[in-house]
């Protein structure tokens, strides 16, 4: 049989190992020869809470501690040529808390070292967004409760009585200053919900219904004088979430988003939301074990200046800003919401182009796409 008849079955076979390395249900990585992170597979981005995008900065040698025990293990296979396995071996990597993990390194034939991690039991400490910071933030915002509720019935008071005597173009707004209110007050009422103890309710969720009510919240606020281009699938189902929790993950996304693109000072700038169908995505969980999937995909872009890179890594962590007068609260919180949800949440960004990227959950009973990915 001649070469070019052989292709085809040749890559038959590559795409079936392609394949079976991203639907594995145990965390893989690629390491090169080099010590860089170059594939990984989305077990591992679930492991990790982040994408490639974000795990991948830097070098992947370089970012573990001295002396550990997966450099050992790549080296060892490198040297002999063969597969290397390590019980109970301490895992501390892209700014998670250590877990233990069963590891395994075999080379690939080219100098690089395919990585896979089998996770034992419950993880030892909770995950980055249940942080100490993160918590003393979700205390404090509990002690503050009852002083935000005052307020808040005086300003909806004050709101429906300017609807009564409003014009027919001014009484939408007006509402929404209702409507706003009442969402606070539920957020301010449901605290707990950003505790793992006391999960907050969760029903069927109609995401664009979601997206129509940040736009609506910031087409004359924050985003007055950008171009908002929206590009939905139709077809998505519901999601499987919490509606207020939602509208507040993408306000503030969508609320960072314009304040980036504002920074051009050029007027030229751009907020996009994308919604789109990505089959295959799965999370696990904080015991380890992988949970229902996550292809409803949500994207916030703007064409700002871009994400500082002394800050990338760290973006999600409590008190990081990029803003002069900014707590680093927003983003922390977007975390824990998502995380919450059974979702993920990373970002990729370079001057003129930032993009964060949500995988939800869909409601459980609902239909899936039956054609694909959404147009962009």
């Amino acid at each position: 049989m001649s070469d070019h008849a052989r292709a085809p079955s040749a890559q038959v076979a590559d795409s079936l190992k392609i394949a079976a390395f991203d639907l594995s249900p145990e965390p893989a990585l690629v390491v090169d020869r080099d010590g860089a992170l170059v594939a990984v597979n989305e077990a591992a981005e679930a492991l990790f809470g982040q994408g490639l995008s974000l795990l991948a900065r830097g070098r992947f040698r370089a970012a573990l501690p001295p002396g550990s025990v997966l450099v050992s293990m790549m080296d060892r296979a490198l040297f002999e040529g063969a597969l290397v396995r390590e019980h109970g071996v301490e895992v501390n990597l892209f700014g998670q808390p250590p877990f233990e993990a069963d590891g395994a390194a075999a080379p690939l034939g080219d100098g690089s070292v395919l990585m896979t991690l089998h996770v034992k039991g419950v993880l030892g400490v909770e995950r980055a967004s249940d942080a100490a910071g993160l918590r003393s933030v979700v205390g404090l915002g509990r002690m503050l409760a009852h002083e935000i509720k005052n307020p808040l019935a005086g300003i909806r008071g004050a709101a429906q009585l300017l609807k009564t005597g409003a014009s027919a173009a001014d009484q939408p707004l007006a509402q929404l200053i209702v409507d706003e209110t009442d969402r606070i007050r539920r957020l301010v009422d449901r605290m707990e919900a950003f505790s793992d103890e006391v999960p907050g309710p969760r029903e069927a969720v109609n995401i664009h219904q979601v997206l129509d009510r940040v736009r609506a919240l910031v087409v004359n606020g924050v985003a007055d004088g950008l171009a908002l281009q929206e590009h939905y699938d139709p077809s998505l189902p519901d999601v499987w979430g919490d509606e207020d929790h939602l509208i507040q993950v993408f306000l503030n996304l969508v609320k960072n988003a314009a304040e980036a693109a504002h920074m051009r000072g050029d007027g030229q700038g751009i907020l996009s939301i994308h919604t789109a169908w990505r089959p295959g995505v799965r999370v696990r969980g904080a015991d380890g074990k992988a949970t229902a999937g996550a292809p409803i995909e949500i994207r916030v872009q703007d064409n700002g200046p871009g994400v500082p890179p002394s800050l990338r890594d760290h973006l999600f962590q409590p008190f990081v800003t990029t803003k002069a007068n900014g707590t680093g609260l927003g983003l922390a919180l977007v975390t824990k919401l998502v995380t919450s949800h059974g979702g993920l949440i990373d970002f990729d960004s370079e001057p003129g182009r930032t993009v964060f990227r949500v995988l939800l959950p869909m409601a459980t009973g609902k239909l899936a796409p039956s054609t694909g990915d959404a147009h962009a």
